[in-house]
């Protein structure tokens, strides 16, 4: 069987990053090869949550590879076929929207470019306050996007962040095997 290579992209939604590391070891050990990518802030911003030099070093302990983590870096993604899919998880509202409108200034945004020239897929898990909100655009412009892909999302906490919407994490390796075969799994809205 040919070994599949997965870009997996990370941005500063800092308080999903333990589910999103979840994710990466479990596709690692579901024997899928991991090209790690992050955003400036999330390589290099300390949380509550993580100290970025730690959190970098998690990531490229679990994928066994150094994060590419500058636009310079992401740019030859596509046009040298270094992963089969791109995973963005998690994806921000204000990375969703620059993918959305085409803005790539950030080295995920490159990335996710890179592999969308060359008609490859990409699995977006958002993770955003205001994907009800200001948002929302953003994410009916991309669901009608040729090779654009979620994971399905649902209403973290309604009544006290009534826009909010979180990808299911858990629900990401079963996402990456039908991206691959070109499937959307449904419902995205749970």
């Amino acid at each position: 069987m040919e070994k599949i290579t997965l870009g997996y992209a990370l941005t500063g939604s800092f308080c999903t990053f333990q589910r999103s590391l979840e994710q990466m070891r479990t596709l690692r050990e579901l024997g899928y090869d991991l090209l790690p990518v992050m955003s400036d802030n999330a390589y290099s911003t300390d949380t509550r949550f993580y100290k970025a030099e730690d959190f970098v070093r998690e990531v490229e302990e679990i994928a066994e590879k150094s994060v590419i983590h500058t636009i310079t870096g992401a740019e030859p993604i596509g046009p040298k076929k270094m992963c089969d899919l791109m995973i963005v998880a998690p994806c921000t509202g204000n990375t969703l929207s620059k993918i959305a409108l085409g803005i790539t200034d950030t080295p995920v945004t490159m990335a996710v470019k890179s592999q969308l020239r060359i008609g490859g897929k990409v699995l977006l898990c958002v993770a955003t306050n205001d994907a009800l909100g200001a948002s929302a655009q953003n994410i009916g412009r991309l669901m009608n996007t040729k090779n654009i892909f979620f994971v399905p999302l649902y209403q973290d906490s309604p009544l006290s962040k009534p826009t909010s919407l979180v990808a299911d994490f858990e629900r990401l390796p079963k996402c990456v095997a039908e991206t691959l075969k070109g499937r959307q799994i449904q419902p995205i809205l749970g």
